[in-house]
């Protein structure tokens, strides 16, 4: 379908900022973080700033926790930025509304960025913050037997990576995976490059850069810790919920690994949203499709807790 034409003027203006156009730039990118989009921002019972002590040294978090004094199963949460900007601010808003609309707690984390750290210490990160959060469950609130690990684009890339190890290498146990528009390999020849290529906030020439700054080479060969989708194999991997929009470069990689999620028996809950852009999910009070996705989100991890009846 065209795209909606919520996003025409948004587009418009976007596509004039000079660090939306090479030559990229790490510190513009940054800059651009201060003003974040204005979104709806739901209220929440306790939102509090906290500092998770890891194995990887302390990590800031933020907790989003619907009914304080109870234990509630968790959402740990990675927020995009291409590995290179994007913060616990950035994403508040659906931090919010994913915390709302699941009744469930959020924990919001920040991880090193690229090209200062580069892979694999975002990974790391996030691995020993998750197992912190794990050992912290009764001052967080939460239900350490029931925790979801998700993320947008590259924190979808995180949080698909952070399944695999867990498989791999004997837990911690995660229930269920959240990934938006996941970033999910550097093949660049899937056809939704070409049809997206620019003009759509994310571009081909952007996401080129972002791997360049993750990897150190853009067309380096990655591993399946980096790239997702290169696993040899993707049985036994917690139940997913996989959102992809229709006018992103990312779609098709996204696409593909609902699909070998399924092939290998896991269970896939795949919307492809009509009409959106990358990052959709986040324009909450300007796009009916953002709640939409928190919606079908919501509803994956209600199920994946336990909290909700699955239906076919």
């Amino acid at each position: 379908m065209p795209i909606d034409p919520a996003l025409v003027p948004l587009l418009d203006m976007i596509n004039t900022l000079p660090h939306m156009n090479p030559p990229f730039d790490a510190a513009a990118f940054r800059l651009a973080d201060e003003q974040p989009m204005p979104a709806f921002k739901a209220d929440i019972a306790e939102v509090r700033d906290v500092t998770l002590d890891t194995a990887a040294g302390p990590v800031r978090a933020r907790l989003y926790h619907p009914a304080p004094g109870e234990t509630l199963p968790l959402l740990f949460f990675m927020h995009g930025g291409g590995w290179v900007f994007g913060t616990i601010e950035t994403h508040d808003p659906l931090c919010r509304a994913l915390a709302s609309a699941a009744e469930i707690a959020v924990l919001s984390v920040e991880y090193p960025l690229s090209p200062e750290h580069r892979y694999p210490t975002a990974l790391d990160t996030v691995r020993a913050a998750l197992a912190a959060a794990a050992d912290q469950a009764a001052t967080l609130g939460i239900d350490a037997s029931r925790i979801a690990v998700g993320g947008d684009s590259a924190g979808g890339n995180l949080s698909a990576a952070m399944c695999l190890a867990a498989r791999d290498e004997g837990g911690p146990a995660i229930a269920h995976q959240l990934l938006l528009y996941p970033v999910i390999d550097n093949d660049f020849s899937r056809t939704s490059h070409a049809e997206n290529a620019a003009g759509y906030l994310l571009s081909t020439a952007m996401i080129q850069w972002f791997w360049a700054q993750y990897l150190g080479d853009a067309d380096a060969a990655p591993d399946p810790l980096a790239a997702p989708i290169r696993a040899g194999s993707l049985a036994d991997l917690p139940s997913a919920t996989v959102i992809t929009a229709e006018y992103d470069p990312l779609r098709d990689e996204g696409n593909a690994y609902a699909e070998r999620l399924k092939a290998a028996g896991v269970a896939v809950t795949h919307r492809q949203i009509p009409g959106v852009i990358h990052g959709f999910a986040s324009m909450l009070g300007m796009l009916p499709q953002a709640d939409i996705a928190v919606g079908t989100a919501a509803k994956g991890l209600r199920q994946a807790f336990g909290m909700e009846a699955v239906t076919a």
